[in-house]
């Protein structure tokens, strides 16, 4: 497959995104882990076999020496880029994009990866806090409510495609987790306001509301995603994301 500069969609530090016809390819550098993209792969699996609108993994293969994933390419535009151009209309889009967010919490998957894990996983590797930090927000995780509900873990509006007739498909399934959908609603806050504190405002009155959840338990789940989100190591983003994780109150 011949991959052209003008095909790409979107660069990241770790991958290149192509459109190929009636596909997506994403080609990860050649420093990026093998069993990475295969686990990429094997969660969008699962995830479509729970039903969900999503574009499905077509092949796994190697191109010029660098693993790459195929998926299906879904005709529209993103609703960050409708949100965007159709500001008057803006808490219709975000009703449209939270309920499709509590459709996806009322999926399962068993096979997921648990939230609590990764979690886990992600908060002991972060050295740049300290070990107290460090055992504050374990132990805060380990007393919140453990679900197992399907949760996209990046959930923004970049990652969901309208097509002409509006329907919604949800992309990049890399982080998705079983667990607690108000983790998830903190991560899609923590998203938002990293860009728009108002948008971020809306859409956490707009989450609570329709699923009848308290604002206070959305917020207790901050710093936790806060700090899971740090580990991603933008540095853009680590003076934001600190000040989520130092001022809360453990006690």
């Amino acid at each position: 497959m011949k991959l052209e500069e003008k095909n790409i969609i979107v660069t990241r530090p770790y991958k290149t995104v192509y459109r190929c016809g009636d596909s997506v390819l994403k080609v990860f550098d050649k420093t990026h882990p093998k069993s990475d993209v295969f686990n990429e792969a094997l969660i969008t699996a699962r995830i479509e076999e729970t039903g969900l609108e999503i574009a499905g993994v077509k092949s796994v293969t190697q191109i010029d020496g660098k693993w790459s994933i195929e998926v299906e390419y879904k005709e529209g535009m993103t609703l960050e880029e409708l949100m965007r151009s159709d500001p008057d209309n803006l808490e219709r889009h975000m009703e449209d994009f939270v309920n499709l967010q509590i459709r996806i919490h009322k999926k399962t998957s068993p096979l997921l990866k648990r939230m609590k894990d990764k979690f886990c996983e992600q908060i002991d590797g972060l050295k740049v806090l300290d070990a107290t930090t460090r055992y504050e927000l374990r132990t805060r995780l380990e007393s919140m409510p453990k679900h197992t509900k399907v949760c996209h873990g990046d959930f923004n509006p970049g990652n969901v495609i309208v097509g002409k007739d509006g329907g919604m498909t949800v992309v990049d399934w890399s982080h998705a987790t079983q667990g607690n959908a108000s983790a998830d609603a903190a991560m899609s806050y923590l998203l938002f306001a990293l860009q728009d504190q108002e948008m971020a405002d809306l859409y956490l009155r707009l989450f609570c509301q329709k699923s009848d959840t308290a604002r206070q338990y959305v917020q207790q789940w901050l710093p936790i995603v806060a700090a899971a989100q740090l580990a991603k190591d933008n540095k853009l983003e680590k003076d934001f994301l600190m000040k989520w994780i130092d001022v809360i109150d453990y006690q």
